[in-house]
């Protein structure tokens, strides 16, 4: 290991590179989990309005945003007016749709026009090979489930298919004649409770209405979705079908709900960190972490050593001795030691006869004092003190006399 390697231990840039990119992807990635369904495009093949494939309604979406028709694409559930006309709200349900889902969705919207278009195909993505993004390859036709339309709001209706030769489909919707074009083979569907408005040959209808509400059934997708737009004749009948059930509803415009194919704004937790209100609360959450980062990183520095329990100096010992006395309580004891230490510095350091006795020797220091109270006086009283008060007083005393004397500390 080099010197510069033991000094250094690890290159600082690089760890708080790391740590920066670690919380960006950390939020990032909460971020699309909470978001994704509301920020994706949607352009992944299935049966919705913001698909590019065939059995999606991108087509018909952009044709009707060109006539300058007003067009919504619904991530959220949306109640319906009651001050003037609604949109006609159009459900492109799944295979794997709930009927309960159906029925929350209708029961929102209130007295709003609705369009139901059931759905069809089971196609798979064509991945690398499609010729453009979110396109499918082979599909296999399959008829919907009877369970996926609530009984309640619609009565009991069968799904099936039309015999072939249905070249010239047609009905009369709100005044209108409608005529499809090359529709082929159709599923249609048959129900007590619904009113035929656009019929096959064989009876059964491709465009119903619900008998007592403000409800639309089309039965074939293929009339109004990506795949009808293969050729003009195909997409103006689509156009002019949407138009024609628009204005019989009394509707102002489309509505595509996305909520049923899994692109609606779901309310979690998670989501409302990142929408407004909340998301000022996580923004100062997240100013928080940058800050507690910062403070860490602007004390990173060598470890400390720890010092030593008792340091190494008479201070130290003189600081110890002193504490061990104070917890003890045995201050008053050591009266009598200290005034023999006092009075034997003293003598020692003015040269005081030798063989005097402890009071000629407090009387010789007496006579070198210049004023104040004698020190045999104190050197007689602080045995005798009866507080820590008394013993402190003159101890402090003594030890004055003592500077006076040697001047020292």
């Amino acid at each position: 290991m080099t010197d510069a390697a033991a000094d250094q231990g690890f290159n600082a840039r690089l760890i708080a590179a790391v740590v920066a990119i670690g919380v960006v992807a950390f939020i990032a990635l909460w971020a699309l989990i909470a978001l994704g369904p509301q920020i994706g495009g949607g352009n992944d093949g299935g049966g919705h309005a913001l698909s590019k494939a065939a059995p999606g309604y991108a087509a018909i979406v952009d044709l009707a945003e060109r006539a300058g028709a007003t067009v919504e694409l619904r991530r959220k559930v949306e109640p319906g007016r009651h001050d003037g006309p609604d949109s006609l709200v159009i459900l492109t349900p799944t295979m794997r749709t709930r009927a309960q889902d159906i029925r929350d969705l209708l029961t929102a919207q209130g007295d709003a026009p609705i369009l139901v278009i059931l759905p069809k195909w089971a196609a798979g993505r064509a991945g690398a090979r499609a010729p453009k993004p979110g396109w499918v390859g082979s599909g296999i036709a399959l008829l919907p489930p009877t369970r996926l339309l609530p009984e309640d709001m619609f009565g009991p209706v069968k799904a099936g298919r039309a015999r072939w030769g249905n070249d010239d489909a047609r009905g009369r919707i709100g005044g209108r004649d409608i005529r499809l074009v090359e529709p082929g083979q159709l599923h249609t569907i048959r129900g007590a409770r619904l009113e035929p408005l656009i019929a096959a040959s064989d009876g059964s209808a491709l465009l119903a209405r619900v008998r007592d509400r403000n409800l639309y059934i089309l039965a074939d997708p293929d009339l109004v979705n990506n795949l009808a737009f293969a050729n003009g004749a195909r997409a103006a009948a689509a156009a002019t079908l949407l138009d024609a059930i628009a204005e019989d509803a009394g509707a102002d415009g489309l509505a595509f709900d996305l909520t049923l194919n899994g692109f609606g704004a779901q309310r979690s937790l998670l989501r409302f960190a990142f929408v407004p209100p909340f998301i000022g609360i996580t923004l100062c959450l997240i100013a928080a972490g940058l800050f507690a980062l910062w403070q860490a990183w602007a004390r990173f520095g060598p470890a400390l050593r720890p010092g030593r329990a008792i340091p190494v100096s008479k201070a130290a010992l003189i600081a110890n001795s002193a504490d061990l006395i104070k917890q003890a309580r045995r201050e008053i004891d050591g009266a009598a030691a200290y005034v023999k230490s006092q009075r034997s510095a003293i003598a020692r350091r003015l040269h005081a006869p030798a063989g005097l006795d402890d009071e000629a020797t407090d009387a010789w220091i007496d006579r070198h004092q210049r004023g104040g109270e004698p020190f045999s006086a104190l050197a007689r009283r602080l045995p005798l003190a009866r507080s820590t008060h008394e013993f402190l007083a003159d101890a402090q005393a003594l030890h004055a006399i003592r500077k006076d004397l040697l001047r020292d500390s």
